[in-house]
């Protein structure tokens, strides 16, 4: 396939064949495949516009090199691995830690890049010793308490900065975004974070009419009487122009906060490839390792100019299974649109005017739900928390990252919250084994049963999902065991492996 740039029309270029699916080295003819570039487009609009807003980070910067990001992808994988890469929601609490550490942008993308340089070397190690080393390093146990202690220390954010803006639109934001997320089907439920901000900016322009100004916080400072929703932004912004870059910055102490979500983002990695190939009968295991490089290189890409990090998307697997077309030309139609986008300063004025009150009601349901798929990660791997081997060091590392718990290791230097909480899951769960005795090891009960009992039917085989984006309802495992996808009749919900086992897409009714 060389770079992978080349595809044949698929039938009459209209439709999918029935039963049939439209391959990554195909098409449909070129009106169709721009119009579902576009879609991919929309599918990851809400987390990629709300991520590097939380992060205090340029949204147009961030969904240029989305675009940017996404090219370079399709060429390292020679266009056998369908995906879109958008800016990754998994390091929103890191932001927050480094920012009220006192560091800035620059030290926050400073910090990502490190991450991004560890990824691309993650990658590399897997290409050369295979998919085992994930399994072995991070077993479910591992990988599901740090996606919950990651998700989970994101609670204070909510609760001190954004939701106390305006607190009526929050709640009806997160009501909303509830059930868009769960009553809508098909590709409508894939974007309901972005339906959700529609609906968050429509209520803040009628209560905006209705109440007029607001009193509260806003923007960390003090309580002052302003706009729901300030648009004063958007009319002064250009048409055209180039996002504002800036070169990062490092430091130890900002690093070491960011370095755990490389476990989240291997997980991720694994899992979407997984389910890609599941989809398209196309094996991967031999794109894994370009695939987890791909993603880190595109990192440090981005973040070299100020930009965020950038992982591949749930939603955009997502609308693939609905489509049933897997095709990358679609894909090169979604980059450029995600350049066309970056290059205009008013598109970009626009997200960055969602009020504090829409965020509060979003992120309430997309932090809890980050967090709640690391205990799905364990519940579909059968991991044991009434073995002590399992329970003692995730539930220190959890309460520490959870918590905000800090270990001062010198004037200047101190570890605290996800960076912590992970150093201590992983070296406690690694030194315990070495030192357990034989019978825990096996992962037999010892503890009472109490209500942890677990469903034989759901766990056995499927996998724990985790989810960088919005309305994913992806399935994986990390390090092993099937996935299995439930689709409804609308469409696909996509499913995969997160680290080593085999991902299916299945029909339920």
């Amino acid at each position: 396939m060389g770079v992978g740039v080349r595809w044949t029309l698929h039938g009459d270029g209209r439709t999918p064949a029935p039963g049939a699916v439209v391959r990554p080295d195909e098409r449909l003819s070129w009106p169709r495949t721009a119009g579902l570039g576009a879609q991919h487009v929309v599918a990851m609009f809400g987390a990629s516009f709300v991520a590097p807003v939380l992060m205090g980070l340029d949204p147009n910067l961030a969904i240029m090199m989305s675009g940017v990001a996404t090219i370079l992808f399709l060429l390292a994988t020679r266009g056998r691995v369908p995906s879109y890469l958008g800016c990754s929601l998994s390091f929103v609490g890191v932001a927050a830690i480094i920012r009220a550490q006192g560091g800035d942008s620059a030290a926050v993308t400073g910090a990502i890049l490190v991450v991004g340089a560890v990824l691309f070397l993650s990658g590399l190690a897997v290409r050369r010793f295979g998919a085992q080393i994930i399994h072995a390093a991070m077993p479910p146990v591992v990988t599901g308490a740090v996606v919950m202690l990651i998700g989970f220390n994101l609670a204070p954010v909510t609760a001190s900065t954004y939701w106390p803006q305006d607190q009526w639109t929050a709640l009806l934001t997160m009501l909303f975004t509830g059930l868009a997320v769960v009553c809508l089907r098909g590709f409508w439920s894939r974007v309901a974070i972005f339906l959700g901000l529609v609906f968050g900016y429509a209520v803040s322009w009628v209560f905006d009419r209705l109440f007029g100004k607001i009193h509260s916080v806003r923007g960390g400072g003090q309580a002052v009487d302003h706009w729901r929703l300030d648009l004063s932004g958007v009319g002064k912004a250009d048409w055209v122009g180039l996002p504002s870059l800036h070169a990062p910055s490092f430091g130890w102490s900002a690093a070491l906060v960011a370095l755990p979500v490389v476990i989240a983002l291997i997980a991720e990695n694994a899992g979407h490839v997984k389910a890609v190939g599941e989809m398209t009968g196309d094996p991967l295991d031999d794109q894994l390792g370009t695939a987890i490089a791909a993603d880190g290189a595109a990192t440090v890409l981005s973040t070299a100019v100020g930009g965020p990090a950038n992982t591949t998307y749930s939603e955009n697997i997502g609308v693939m299974a609905a489509t049933r077309v897997y095709s990358t030309a679609a894909y090169w139609a979604a980059a450029g649109f995600a350049l066309l986008f970056g290059l205009c300063p008013k598109f970009g004025a626009v997200v960055a005017a969602i009020p504090g009150g829409v965020l509060g009601g979003i992120t309430v349901i997309l932090y809890g739900m980050i967090g709640l798929l690391g205990a799905q990660i364990w519940v579909h791997n059968n991991v044991d928390l009434r073995n002590p081997l399992n329970l003692v060091p995730v539930a220190a590392g959890v309460i520490i990252g959870v918590g905000g718990v800090s270990l001062k290791i010198s004037a200047n230097f101190e570890l605290s919250g996800i960076a912590l909480g992970t150093i201590v899951v992983i070296t406690g769960y690694h030194a315990l084994r070495a030192l357990a005795p034989a019978h825990l090891k096996e992962q037999e009960p010892l503890l009472d049963a109490g209500t942890s009992g677990y469903d034989d039917d759901a766990a056995g085989g499927a996998g724990g999902g985790w989810r960088d984006g919005p309305c994913m309802t992806d399935g994986g495992t990390t390090g092993g065991g099937a996935a299995n996808s439930g689709t409804t009749s609308d469409g696909a919900r996509d499913g995969g492996t997160r680290g080593g086992g085999t991902g299916t897409a299945r029909g339920d009714a």
